[in-house]
């Protein structure tokens, strides 16, 4: 099998493909080079590449910072924007890295970094299969508790309309919230919400 179909194959299979990643693979990335060349492969952002005719979907930026950022995780407004949580679409994708990370050196799509540790960094985590990427997004309950502790970034009405929508629309339990609450050290502040809102 040549270096170009062995790329074709890869690009299949994960959507997305970085140079290194060829290299990992044995494969000279040249051929990464020649098939954008040949038209048959487009570069979505710097050291990202998919197969031209990809069907796009609007999770695409997040998909491309997972690449970029494996060991991150999504967070905040663009946990909430991914599982329908509220009115948020944020510019920028919101991204958790541990504390002590090197800061991603991302130009596009926009980024806000946000430092967790322990627990709150490891905890809520679920894996979604986007453009054949796997994306590490917070679940719906680890969202909403995040966004009562950062409820000074991006504001206390952000965190009351999560909560709202999730018991609403019945996506998380009471329990559920309560845990993530206490790992965030937030329990004081959600518990008159989370008592009104049943």
């Amino acid at each position: 099998m040549t270096n170009l179909q062995q790329t074709l194959d890869l690009l299949h299979q994960s959507g997305v493909v970085r140079p290194q990643d060829l290299k990992a693979q044995g494969i000279a990335p040249t051929s990464l080079y020649q098939l954008y060349r040949q038209g048959k492969v487009i570069r979505t952002s710097r050291g990202i590449y998919t197969l031209a005719d990809t069907d796009f979907t609007e999770h695409h930026s997040l998909v491309e910072i997972c690449k970029r950022v494996p060991h991150g995780c999504i967070c905040l407004l663009s946990a909430l924007h991914f599982h329908t949580l509220g009115t948020q679409n944020p510019f920028e994708v919101w991204l958790a890295i541990d504390r002590k990370a090197r800061r991603p050196r991302v130009a596009y799509p926009p980024l806000r970094v946000l430092r967790f540790s322990g627990a709150a960094l490891h905890e809520g985590i679920e894996e979604h299969q986007i453009e054949g990427v796997t994306v590490r997004v917070y679940s719906i309950a680890k969202t909403v508790a995040d966004c009562f502790k950062y409820r000074n970034k991006i504001g206390l009405d952000v965190a009351l309309e999560a909560l709202r929508a999730c018991r609403t629309e019945r996506r998380c339990t009471h329990q559920e919230l309560w845990h993530y609450a206490q790992i965030n050290r937030v329990t004081h502040v959600m518990k008159p919400y989370l008592e009104a809102v049943g």
